[in-house]
């Protein structure tokens, strides 16, 4: 038999459509083409797949061979070909039987030496698979992705040679496992590390039950990065499905999959200095960006009005779609982007303006300059802007005498929140589109013309409105209260401080 057909799958953002590899061994000069719109990588398989079929003592045919990669349309990058080319040209030379490919799909990059070497995005062609009768076969270090999902099988090599000996003789490989933790509350930091900030917990306790997005303000060093980096430790474990999405992304990223972390919300903190791609996702092969890698998790920007205004700009659309499409010319990628936003600015250029104990250096005109880099369009998408002042002399003597709320307090307080939500709407609070908030977010007497005499005074848009009522209902929530009465309203509109401070300006 001198054709043979071996099945894969490719890359896309976070999906992996299958592609059929064609080996075709015809009479000729001796030489190797691959077709099918192969980049860079995928052409210089021909040489590892060369070397470790020598090497793997078999026999290389010296003639003339085309593989084909089908759809042609579909870019084709990196080395996990490299294995089904490899068993295609033994298959098709019969060197190894080709009736048993037809059952599985393949992906590995071959070492010289005939080794399988691990490749990106094994979750991802896992999860296509379950879709499929086939049987998937990955390197041993991908073992720990692909077993991840238990309704496929799964099996891993270390080397070619057993690959081909498994078809040969008909005997299965190793099943894969996963070593996945199913605990994802272990934590270096807790609540309790962070002295007095009593309004600053209260309101990431919101923030957290109801998933709505926050900003700190305050000077600088009263605890706005050390409270950020807690707000993982009060959050609810992922569910299985979400913990499988936030894994595929990571599993095509730079970053690489971790068992270890399977059920913990990731959270990051980039630069200020970070680009638009890099926060976004982008490239010639648009790869996930730091909103994607906080898929279900949280995403904290320091120093936000040190971010380029037009890269902070790019956070709208996925802020209201949890998802974000990157195109290029030849073709697009989608990747999840559900995550929650933490941002913490100083007042000023100084970080002194409304501190009653230090006088402010800056004049109306920079502070406005410097807080106008945060667009009214992403201002009106943040739920809550919160004060975080410096603490006063006793706090920060006596403070660690006093005992302060654990993470896993807060967390349980958030758990009852959140399964109150989930019971009565399906969904969390900050997740409730336009026609679901007047359905759910019920008012209590007098709450009605509360609300309506800070519309008044306030001037808010439709979304502002709605995003009152949401954080509303998540304080109601945490006190079990059927209905939003006027002191949740009240308590809402006291986390609106950069219009106070935007007020305050002469």
């Amino acid at each position: 038999m001198s054709l043979a057909v071996v099945f894969s799958r490719a890359g896309m953002g976070i999906e992996a459509p299958l592609v059929t590899v064609e080996v075709h061994l015809s009479h000729g000069l001796p030489s190797l083409n691959i077709v099918g719109l192969p980049e860079a990588a995928v052409k210089e398989s021909k040489d590892r797949v060369r070397s470790a079929i020598i090497n793997s003592n078999f026999e290389f045919p010296a003639r003339r061979i085309t593989i084909n990669l089908a759809p042609a349309d579909l870019p084709k990058d990196g080395g996990r070909f490299d294995l089904p080319i490899a068993l295609g040209i033994l298959a098709a030379s019969e060197q190894i039987p080709a009736e048993q490919l037809s059952k599985f799909e393949f992906i590995g990059e071959l070492a010289l030496t005939g080794e399988l070497r691990p490749v990106k995005g094994a979750l991802p062609v896992a999860l296509a698979c379950t879709e499929a009768t086939r049987t998937l076969v990955v390197p041993k270090d991908n073992a720990d992705e692909a077993g991840l999902v238990p309704s496929n099988r799964s099996q891993f090599a270390e080397h070619l040679l057993q690959v081909c000996h498994s078809l040969s003789y008909n005997q299965p490989l190793s099943d894969c496992r996963s070593n996945a933790s199913l605990n994802g509350h272990h934590f270096s930091v807790d609540m309790s590390d962070v002295i007095a900030q009593e309004s600053a917990k209260r309101a990431m306790t919101i923030a957290a039950s109801g998933k709505h997005h926050l900003m700190f303000i305050g000077p600088p060093g009263t605890g706005k990065s050390m409270l950020a980096s807690r707000m993982p430790t009060i959050l609810s474990s992922m569910s299985e499905t979400e913990a499988k999405e936030s894994a595929s992304i990571y599993s095509v990223s730079h970053l690489g999959f971790d068992a270890q972390q399977f059920f913990t919300r990731k959270y990051r903190d980039p630069h200020h200095s970070c680009s638009a791609p890099a926060l976004i996702g982008g490239g010639s092969h648009p790869k996930p960006g730091e909103i994607s890698l906080a898929h279900k998790g949280v995403l904290f920007l320091d120093e936000l009005t040190e971010f380029s205004r037009q890269v902070l700009d790019n956070l709208r659309e996925p802020l209201e779609t949890g998802r974000v499409t990157i195109s290029r010319a030849d073709h697009q990628a989608e990747y999840p982007a559900d995550f929650l936003l933490l941002a913490a600015t100083n007042p000023c250029p100084c970080g002194h303006f409304g501190n009653t104990k230090q006088h402010c250096r800056c004049t109306p005109d920079n502070i406005r300059r410097y807080l106008s880099k945060i667009s009214g369009p992403l201002l009106d998408r943040i739920d809550m802007q919160v004060e975080v002042p410096l603490l006063s002399q006793d706090e920060l003597l006596n403070g660690r005498k006093q005992t302060q709320r654990s993470s896993n307090d807060i967390r349980q307080e958030v758990k009852a929140s959140q399964k109150y939500q989930l019971d009565r709407q399906g969904k969390l609070n900050g997740q409730l589109e336009a026609s679901e908030v007047d359905e759910y977010c019920a008012l209590g007497k007098g709450s009605k013309e509360l609300l309506t005499q800070a519309l008044t005074r306030l001037n808010l848009s439709a979304r502002s409105y709605h995003r009152i009522l949401k954080v509303s209902r998540s304080i109601a929530d945490l006190e079990q209260s059927p209905l939003i009465e006027p002191k949740h309203i009240s308590e809402t509109l006291s986390y609106r401080k950069m219009e106070r401070y935007l007020a305050q300006l002469p």
